[in-house]
């Protein structure tokens, strides 16, 4: 794996550090150039934007441990935070591990709770959580209605391109998405226009993050590739339960804070656990990210809001 620069390291502490203080932080990129901005509760962002949604992750209902003995009450934080939005989101979408232990209550548990979204309409990928046991049987039995093989899908919404893939499933250490999705990738991005703002929502980050955690997706590369011919392109995921910002060419990578608990940063300790904060300040490591899209912009909005 490529070392990052100490600019870059500065940069992704930074992004953490605002993020775990309890600040919403919108992250723009222009020319490969991060800039973030702290807004105040309820300031909107990206004004005249045609649009925005919101992404919510890593719940892990039925998690027990000092990390949150609560994960249901930080994940219905979450949804009254979405709720609360100043303009209410088109869509919402869960990136994944919606359960911990992959049982049909927990899934029953999280989609119960998502119906009270106020939004018009609530997606979701699975985790690996989601999946561990069964390579997501359950998992599409209560969410799996109009997706494709194990759970992809993609749709149009304004003028952008949605693509939802699945990168838990098969994997050895590393995601991975598989021939028969990378086929369906492949042709459902053939019949975009270039000019056509690209979103790709996964789990497991589609850039390498840090390979010795399994922070990465073996067979990405491609996917990257067919990627480039796009004037906008951002990939968005969950898996990580931090804030990390990285921008390739005219591909942008958004890794989200979770709403269970949080991980330490890439090579703090042998291997990813849950981290136990000080009594009070798990909820400022926590959150739900607004996305923005603007017309004839190149980069999404994106503002990271902490959980009460």
């Amino acid at each position: 794996m490529n070392q990052p620069t100490s600019a870059e390291l500065s940069r992704r502490r930074f992004l953490r550090h605002t993020a775990w203080a309890g600040a919403a932080v919108a992250v723009t990129v222009t020319g490969g150039v991060v800039a973030t901005q702290v807004l105040a509760e309820g300031q909107r962002v990206a004004p005249g934007a045609d649009f925005h949604f919101m992404q919510v992750s890593d719940s892990h209902l039925g998690f027990q441990g000092p990390a949150n003995p609560f994960v249901a009450k930080t994940f219905q934080q979450a949804i009254d935070k979405i709720n609360a939005a100043p303009d209410p989101p088109e869509f919402v979408i869960h990136t994944g591990d919606l359960t911990h232990f992959t049982t049909p209550h927990q899934f029953h548990q999280v989609k119960e709770m998502m119906s009270d979204l106020r939004t018009g309409q609530v997606l979701t990928i699975p985790g690996e959580h989601d999946s561990t046991d069964d390579d997501g049987t359950k998992y599409r039995k209560v969410f799996g209605a109009g997706s494709r093989g194990l759970g992809w899908y993609s749709f149009n919404h304004k003028g952008v391109h949605f693509l939802a893939v699945v990168n838990t499933i098969g994997l050895q250490h590393l995601g991975h998405l598989g021939p028969e999705q990378l086929d369906f990738i492949r042709a459902d991005l053939a019949a975009q226009s270039s000019e056509t703002p690209i979103v790709v929502f996964s789990h497991i980050p589609l850039f390498d993050l840090y390979a010795p955690w399994g922070w990465g997706t073996d067979d990405a590369p491609e996917v990257l590739s067919l990627l480039r011919r796009f004037g906008s392109a951002t990939c968005i995921n969950g898996h990580v339960h931090q804030i990390v910002t990285k921008t390739e060419g005219h591909v942008t990578f958004h890794t989200a804070a979770g709403t269970a608990y949080p991980l330490p940063a890439p090579g703090n300790g042998p291997a990813p656990a849950p981290v136990t904060l000080p009594p009070g300040q798990l909820h400022t490591a926590l959150g739900v990210r607004d996305i923005h899209h603007v017309v004839g912009a190149t980069r999404l909005a994106v503002t990271e809001r902490a959980l009460p």
